[in-house]
């Protein structure tokens, strides 16, 4: 005997074939009733006795489409009479209602949209706007929800009879897929130079550009979040031109290449990093470099390339025509965000490309590439953008979720969060917030998801640091909306963040958290970078620290290594007793060529020269003794990858530096500057001083247990993204016993770090 249900699915459903799904299931079960979307999701009302209803469920769940994400699925009886419901199983129009459903990342081309766009036979031959439900723009093209054509930039472009019938048709696979499309009624592309003029038509656009590519030229070729600039990845004087342009002297780029075959060509691909590659999010992979043809200055003695698999149509189509890596860098100048806009793209890119691909879909959110690396077979990812973002992570079991929280972020490598209910949603890589476009950006994101879900948050959480910008958003926020303000400590965010991907209830017991990174304000206003933190979500003590050495010149200390180096080794050998013992090796006149005595006296008299804990700066003295950056780095972390890279070239041995605790680096001094006046090879002491530290962190641990009681021990912060050093502490604690938990779907730098925030602050309710 049948009966009424209604059947409520949650989770990232809409826009990813979900209906046509239910539909399907529902017609091979016989089963009558309807689906729809609505802000909450999607809901399914049937008529059916209750096991063909759990049956139906278990076959929803179990063969759901690729881009579908179930969060929960509920079952409520529903007073309805079998007349009410036409014969069969029907679609019908979207419902608006509160909304809580979630945003779906946009997704690499699927294997049968790439087929179709390379089959001559096929009327999407070459069309370089191809899409399905399995695959496409999301996020980019949204502007509101329910995710609907109307809601989109796609709303300009009219379908025509063929792609209607598909997009009626619930056995079709371009079922509601709102940016379904052809060359009859869809985007265009075009070629143009400098001048504005256009060069090529549909035909023949792609194949022009990748003749100019082959020629030495660099182009701006507007892909899916933002324009990239690209250029031969072979060809090293496009390359050198790209950077000089682009004003990117050592920085590595990624690379673009055709397909799995290309990928293998120029890097070591292992199993994980082939399913890395190739995963819908279809991010940037770092990868062991092959001596290969690309261009050296790709990336510079660096032993990691960055590749990615073609993800667009367009990439398909381009590569179609060519058989070499093509060099994608996001188009934009250092610091500012990716260029998205036709008209932006010619004014300010005409000093860096010849010529423009360019088309008419409008971005209207802008997203960058995702970057991960495979570690110890599971993936980590390093920048959380394109393919991620906006993907949610649940409240850990504890939490209220009756309280909206808004989580305002770091100031560098930024993101936000956005907390309504049992999720939390963690916004796009932003980047510098210093920079005024990139913070501007930044507040067109937040009226954005804002807008998107329908939520004015109850509480703003922000980091303690006064002066980061979105510090003074969220003051500027709380006043004018009256939401609560909270300050977070910025590696207890850290921390935070962690235990809440991992699941950590509200209640689970303290952890001990090691947290290494660049820096990051205490409550009190001093400089932290190199925490133990006995932390739970409700707050944290700070049981030990790395020493705090001057930042000689403040932020200039940030950029020049030389400053930290002079700093440590003065604070931990005096500067007398490294010239006595050590005058004759090269770094020591090259020190005493700097203006010494005025770093002197800035430190004598605490003259713009703060103490700082800060493991970021400890590994820039290291390389800068070892030759690495002396002068100046020329992006944030150089002289710590390069560190990291000469390390893993050099054969393990037993030698430790004799470090005495935490707090005393005299011996690691003595220890590096010995091996140097004995030509001991800078690799061999890159890898002495990365196994060193690991072993002192690892000692602290274990001495902190017998105090302290905790099982689990969270590894995270910037510093904590240096594989080798991350390896040797996780394996050496695994051995002791512990628990350790590493970041993996969000960064461990501070692009995790809102995550944590929004706990933090959600945990004092």
């Amino acid at each position: 005997m049948g009966q009424g249900w209604a059947i409520r699915v949650t989770g990232f459903v809409q826009g990813v074939g979900f209906r046509p799904h239910v539909w399907r299931v529902a017609h091979d079960l016989g089963v009558r009733g309807q689906v729809l979307n609505d802000g909450q999701g999607v809901l399914i009302r049937l008529w059916c006795d209750a096991a063909m209803r759990d049956r139906l469920m278990a076959e929803l769940r179990a063969k759901a489409p690729p881009l579908a994400r179930i969060e929960t699925m509920t079952v409520a009886a529903l007073a309805l009479d079998e007349k009410d419901l036409a014969d069969g199983f029907e679609i019908i129009t979207s419902a608006s209602t509160e909304i809580k459903t979630g945003i779906v990342p946009d997704a690499a081309t699927c294997p049968l949209c790439v087929a179709e766009t390379l089959d001559e036979h096929n009327r999407r031959y070459l069309y370089p706007f191809t899409n399905c439900t399995h695959c496409g723009p999301r996020f980019t093209i949204i502007k509101k929800l329910p995710y609907d054509r109307s809601a989109t930039t796609m709303a300009l472009f009219t379908m025509c009879p063929d792609c209607q019938s598909e997009y009626d048709d619930p056995a079709d696979r371009r079922f509601h897929a709102q940016p379904n499309a052809c060359p009859t009624c869809g985007p265009t592309v075009w070629l143009e130079g400098q001048d504005g003029e256009r060069l090529a038509g549909d035909g023949t656009v792609l194949a022009q550009a990748a003749e100019l590519l082959t020629q030495g030229h660099i182009l701006a070729i507007k892909g899916v979040g933002g324009f990239h600039l690209a250029c031969d990845a072979t060809n090293q004087q496009a390359v050198a031109t790209l950077r000089h342009r682009k004003r990117r002297p050592t920085k590595p780029l990624a690379v673009m290449v055709k397909d799995m075959a290309m990928a293998r060509t120029f890097a070591e691909v292992n199993e994980q990093e082939a399913a890395a590659l190739s995963q819908v999010a279809a991010p940037i992979v770092l990868l062991d470099k092959k001596a290969s043809a690309l261009a050296p200055n790709i990336a510079q003695g660096n032993q990691k390339v960055g590749l990615m698999l073609a993800y667009s149509p367009l990439h398909h189509v381009l590569f179609h025509h060519l058989d070499i890596p093509l060099v994608m860098t996001s188009a934009n100048r250092s610091h500012e965000p990716q260029v998205i806009d036709n008209q932006v793209a010619r004014e300010t890119l005409g000093d860096i490309v010849e010529y423009y691909v360019m088309h008419d879909r409008a971005i209207e959110n802008r997203i960058d590439d995702s970057v991960v690396r495979v570690n110890k077979g599971r993936q980590q990812v390093m920048r959380r953008a394109r393919g991620f973002a906006p993907l949610s992570v649940a409240v850990p079991d504890g939490f209220k979720t009756d309280v909206s929280v808004l989580a305002a972020g770091p100031d560098l490598k930024n993101t936000f969060s956005l907390c309504t209910g049992e999720q939390v949603i963690v916004s796009q890589h932003m980047g510098d917030q210093d920079n005024l476009l990139a913070h501007e950006d930044y507040r067109k994101n937040i009226t954005l998801y804002t807008s998107l879900y329908d939520c004015q948050p109850d509480v703003i959480a922000h980091d303690a640091h006064p002066d980061y910008q979105p510090t003074k958003w969220a003051q500027t926020k709380s006043v004018e909306t009256g939401a609560e303000l909270v300050a977070v400590q910025h590696h207890h965010a850290h921390v935070a963040a962690v235990m809440g991907e991992h699941g950590m209830a509200l209640d689970h017991p303290k952890v001990l958290g090691i947290v290494l990174d660049g820096m990051g304000l205490s409550l009190e206003g001093e400089i932290w970078g190199g925490e133990f933190l006995y932390a739970d979500y409700h707050g944290f003590e700070r049981l030990a620290h790395i020493p705090a050495i001057p930042l000689i010149g403040g932020d200039q200390a940030m950029k020049q290594p030389w400053r930290n180096l002079y700093a440590h080794l003065v604070h931990a050998l005096g500067w007398d007793q490294v010239t006595g013992r050590f005058g004759g090796l090269e770094v020591i006149p090259q020190l005493a060529a700097k203006q010494l005595r005025l770093c002197d006296q800035m430190m004598e008299k605490d003259l713009n020269s703060p103490f700082a804990s800060s493991a970021g700066r400890l590994f820039d003295s290291v390389a800068a003794a070892l030759g690495i950056c002396f002068d100046q780095i020329t992006f944030e972390g150089e002289a710590a990858i390069v560190l990291e890279q000469l390390a893993m070239q050099s054969p393990t041995d037993a030698i430790l530096y004799d470090i005495a605790g935490l707090e005393n680096w005299s011996g690691l001094w003595s220890g590096i500057l010995a091996d140097l006046a004995a030509g001991v090879a800078a690799s061999r002491i890159a890898g002495r001083f990365h196994r060193s530290l690991a072993a002192v962190l690892c000692a602290e641990v274990a001495a902190l247990a017998f105090d302290h009681p905790f099982q689990h021990v969270v590894l995270t912060g910037g510093v904590f993204q240096n594989s080798l050093l991350l390896n040797e502490v996780r394996a050496a604690l695994s051995v002791r016993g512990f628990e350790v938990c590493v970041p993996h779907d969000f960064p461990a730098n501070d692009g995790g770090l809102s995550l944590g925030q929004t706990l933090v602050a959600l945990a004092g309710r």
